[in-house]
């Protein structure tokens, strides 16, 4: 059974618990007129109830080592069961929580718990239908920086609990050469010279992936050693092939470029070490589910 990281390792708890009061401000308003009146004005304070979370398509599901923050965050008296865990695979009619409560409480914490479970549900099935792609290969697929304003550290937690490996999680742990470093230093070794002194003389040590456009620019950042990682830009399965052979394991690979679930395999296929994916998180569907009360006879 494969085990998990919490969502901790990619943001404090108290980074989430802002997120989480932010969220709710978007939906309760401020001030005199914050709250849910449309579950007030039916149930008042008092009306207890019961809701359950209904799957309502197959996917994975991600975010529910982040419910009990979400809604007691709301109201701390909410009794929850869970009936599954992050990871899971799902099918339409699974119940995977029942929670018990104030019903003006279920229904206020309602939304803003769908919004989260289902982002992070659908990251982590895109994420996983794609690693499913590549199975047996020995490619490892990577997420990007592509990512909602906000959401990056959920977002790329939601692509390990997929099964996807995590790239940098941002401009301040990797260097990464993209094409627009390379020619406004004039050339891949310039650039990969000013970025090997300013390591130096800032005491840092990164690694450095340089984005390689044809094979030129493949056997120049081969040549150099600091360079730790090559990319293969919008190459077709063919070049990444060809560019892989010459590369010959002296250096890490990484293919990129409007890389789909149709095409992920030909390039898995070529020996590449790794596959960068940005539609991972960056035009991926929620999965559906829904929240709803349980009415008793």
């Amino acid at each position: 059974m494969q085990s998990h990281k919490p969502y901790t390792d990619y943001l404090s708890t108290e980074q989430f618990r802002e997120h989480v009061a932010a969220a709710y401000a978007e939906d309760l308003g401020q001030g005199a007129h914050r709250g849910d009146h449309s579950s007030l004005a039916c149930f008042g304070m008092d009306q207890m109830g019961e809701a359950q979370l209904m799957i309502k398509a197959e996917g994975v599901i991600a975010g529910l080592g982040l419910v009990a923050d979400i809604v007691h965050a709301y109201d701390a008296d909410i009794q929850l069961e869970f009936l599954g865990k992050d990871g899971d695979n799902v099918a339409y009619g699974d119940i995977m929580l029942k929670a018990t409560g104030k019903m003006a409480s279920l229904l206020g914490a309602e939304r803003t718990m769908l919004n989260f479970l289902q982002r992070l549900s659908g990251v982590a099935t895109a994420t996983h239908n794609m690693v499913q792609c590549i199975e047996g290969t020995g490619a490892q697929l990577l997420d990007t920086r592509k990512t909602t304003p906000g959401w990056r550290g959920l977002e790329k937690w939601a692509v390990h609990i997929g099964g996807g490996q995590n790239h940098r999680m941002g401009l301040h742990d990797m260097i990464m050469l993209k094409d627009n470093h390379v020619d406004f230093a004039g050339g891949i070794t310039e650039a990969v010279t000013r970025t090997t002194d300013y390591l130096s003389d800032q005491g840092l040590q990164l690694d450095i992936e340089v984005e390689t456009r044809n094979m030129r620019e493949v056997e120049e950042a081969l040549s150099l050693d600091s360079v730790t990682r090559i990319m293969l830009d919008n190459f077709t399965p063919a070049q990444c092939r060809e560019a892989v052979k010459l590369i010959a394991k002296r250096k890490e690979t990484e293919a990129s470029g409007g890389l789909t679930a149709d095409t992920l395999r030909a390039y898995a296929e070529t020996g590449v070490d790794y596959l960068s994916v940005g539609a991972l998180t960056h035009s991926v569907s929620g999965l559906d589910m829904n929240f709803k009360s349980v009415c008793k006879d």
